[in-house]
């Protein structure tokens, strides 16, 4: 649509009343501040967190950044996806661990991720139908306690600074009821190929 991708989440970020921002980036790490800059252009201020050239895949990246984040409730936006979510509407303190937004299954994920019951908890137990994970939620850093005995030993855990994924983590919270969600209906799509980008960018323009 004319601009970088990562720029929609932060102009929206920004809209949401949000000052801080954690950038993790790995692959073509410089380009990023090179691009943005500091983030004053939309009142932000950018905080970049190089995570190496393996990256450190959504948990061990998370973990890495806590130290930027404190001990508040903090928004994460994943950087390959585009979605008109209002960040307003998704609230400051969740119940438990985390409050993920959801989507319909793209035709590239057709299975789903999670289960959104009728009392607004998510689940990974049982056979109702599911939804997708958007990669956008509001977690609280305690998501991530005791992440070494959730994660086990892995090659991954084990490295410096540690890799692994978060999915593991929510699906601990979610066997004790501590992640709620919502199913977002508007637009949403996982910009993960070229000719997804490409449709993407036509649709914006």
């Amino acid at each position: 649509g004319g601009k970088p991708l990562i720029v929609w989440h932060l102009e929206r970020l920004a809209a949401r009343g949000i000052t801080d921002v954690v950038v993790n980036t790995a692959w073509l790490a410089e380009q990023f501040p090179a691009a943005l800059g500091d983030g004053r252009r939309w009142g932000l201020r950018l905080h970049f967190v190089h995570e190496g050239a393996t990256p450190l895949e959504t948990g061990g990246g998370m973990l890495n950044a806590l130290p930027l984040l404190g001990d508040a409730p903090f928004l994460v936006v994943n950087g390959d996806v585009w979605t008109d979510v209002d960040f307003a509407a998704l609230p400051v303190q969740p119940h438990g661990d985390a409050h993920l937004v959801l989507v319909d299954n793209p035709v590239q994920h057709p299975r789903g991720d999670f289960i959104l019951r009728a009392d607004g908890t998510v689940s990974d137990d049982g056979d109702a139908p599911r939804l997708t994970y958007a990669g956008v939620g509001v977690f609280r850093p305690s998501i991530l306690d005791g992440w070494r005995s959730v994660i086990g030993n892995t090659e991954g855990a084990a490295a410096t600074p540690p890799q692994f994924g978060l999915a593991p983590l929510m699906r601990h919270a979610m066997a004790s009821s501590r992640v709620t969600g919502q199913h977002h209906q508007g637009r949403w799509t996982d910009v993960g190929t070229p000719e997804r980008l490409a449709d993407l960018d036509a649709a914006l323009r």
